[in-house]
């Protein structure tokens, strides 16, 4: 880049040692079943947990209408990214894909989205992981946080070990994780009881037995509904480690969302129509577990199973745990993020040092929630402070693939949404309307989101007042510059 052009885009770049990027290598590694896992079992604790916080808030006629508006948005927002990430093949994800479309500043603010997303949704997980093992092992709450910090110590050691035992990790408890689903699909079937999804919540006066609180609900309950899909989008993150991305990211991306569909809809018709119904389960931080007893009673088997299904919300801590370090080690590399953040082990090649830091701020987040005992639940907060980093990370990425489109139709793309820019619209709206949604529905649920945004603004004043006059050309910098002038 020119020294005009860094006049004018409001940023520069430093010169780095030598060996600056050998000490911040990845391996490959993944092939296309190794992403489908990873998209997979990234999401698939959705099923298991934090979903179900949608009944509170616009019962079951409410979350299944904005299970469907979500689920559009997210097939605009795969068919999108499966275009964009194998003719942008870089780790960086969401953030190359703004770089090579809207500039340094364009890639800082949604990288930055995306990592407020990353980081905090290991933290929703864990609080889930917490619920469960509490319920199962009858451990009184003031020891719940020792449970998150287990978790966090156990799943950041195994990614630090490098990526081919993160993707076996990933591949046993994504397959795992659908294992237990099944089970509970099958088993739930002769306890279903239709009425449940319409009569077991008192409606509000002048509202509907299915839509109990009316439209506000449908709105209310957008924020819960992405988290049957949310990190699905974190697949191009492996880009670097991946055998072939071109080839594989699309296939990985596609059969993930499509697994991901079918559980979506099967637990939200399943879990809500059996005891104990929406009306219990809109507080519960372990829903499956009460499916569970539903269906195998209160015996020694039950929580066995419930313990087995623990492995859903593993797969996706686990996974979530992968694509922040990732992000995080991509941002840093470029200098968007303090440089000692991209520094990789020297043997295993992980980004450990990122690994760590993640999970010391999602940790702290959590623990501070759980400390200042808000009234709202501490998983239903963390979940809608990662929605508010997701929403805009997700629209972000769509005025890119818009960008892209319009600006560089010679792109080479080895594949193309179907969808096109009508799609990545559509979803781009969606997004908006959802981030609305987060600051207007439930005070406790607005304070969180409230924190997020603060945290947004805090980073952005990092970025102008610092960052982003030491930049680094690191390989999404360079293809940006290179092919995208």
């Amino acid at each position: 880049m020119s020294a005009e052009n860094e006049r004018t885009r409001g940023v520069a770049y430093d010169s780095v040692e030598q060996g600056y990027f050998e000490k911040r290598g990845l391996r490959r590694y993944a092939r296309v079943w190794s992403l489908w896992a990873l998209g997979v079992g990234a999401v698939i604790s959705g099923d298991f947990f934090g979903w179900n916080y949608g009944l509170a808030v616009g019962g079951f006629g409410g979350l299944f209408l904005a299970t469907i508006v979500i689920t559009v948005m997210y097939v605009g927002l795969c068919f999108s990214i499966a275009e964009m990430s194998p003719a942008l093949p870089h780790t960086g994800g969401a953030y190359s894909f703004a770089r090579s479309a809207m500039g340094p500043w364009g890639a800082y603010v949604t990288g930055l989205a995306e990592n407020m997303e990353y980081i905090l949704t290991p933290a929703v997980i864990v609080v889930g992981i917490g619920g469960y093992l509490g319920a199962i092992f009858e451990t009184p709450p003031e020891y719940t946080p020792l449970w998150w910090l287990l978790a966090y110590a156990i799943f950041v050691g195994l990614n630090m070990a490098g990526v081919e035992t993160s993707f076996r990790v990933t591949v046993v408890v994504t397959f795992l994780a659908l294992a237990i689903l099944t089970v509970f699909y099958v088993g739930a079937i002769s306890h279903l009881d239709v009425e449940r999804w319409a009569l077991d919540i008192e409606p509000s006066e002048g509202e509907s037995p299915f839509l109990p609180r009316g439209a506000a609900g449908i709105f209310g309950a957008l924020p819960f509904a992405i988290w049957f899909y949310l990190a699905i989008e974190e697949l191009p993150l492996a880009a670097e480690e991946s055998y072939d991305p071109k080839r594989d990211m699309p296939r990985g991306i596609l059969l993930g969302l499509l697994t991901l569909v079918v559980c979506a809809f099967l637990t939200l018709f399943l879990n809500t129509g059996i005891a104990p119904g929406a009306a219990a389960l809109g507080a519960s931080d372990e829903p499956l577990f009460a499916g569970f007893t539903t269906i195998f009673g209160t015996g020694i088997g039950t929580k066995l199973l419930a313990l087995i299904a623990v492995t859903g919300l593993v797969a996706s801590f686990h996974t979530i745990i992968f694509a922040y370090a990732r992000q995080i080690f991509s941002l840093s590399r470029a200098g968007y993020f303090p440089r000692w953040l991209s520094i990789t082990h020297a043997g295993r090649q992980s980004p450990h040092v990122a690994l760590v830091v993640g999970a010391v701020l999602g940790y702290g987040v959590a623990l501070l929630l759980h400390f200042l005992g808000p009234d709202s639940p501490v998983g239903a907060m963390l979940l809608n402070m990662a929605v508010f980093g997701a929403v805009i990370s997700y629209g972000l990425q769509m005025t890119s693939f818009i960008l892209l489109r319009v600006r560089f139709p010679n792109l080479e793309r080895p594949y193309r949404s179907p969808f096109g820019v009508a799609g990545a619209a559509v979803a781009l709206l969606i997004a908006a309307v959802t981030l609305g949604a987060l600051f207007v529905v439930d005070a406790g649920y607005r304070l969180a989101a409230l924190g997020a945004l603060i945290w947004y603004v805090l980073g952005l004043v990092y970025f102008a007042a610092y960052a982003r006059r030491r930049l680094v050309r690191s390989p999404e910098e360079e293809f940006a510059e290179r092919h995208l002038r």
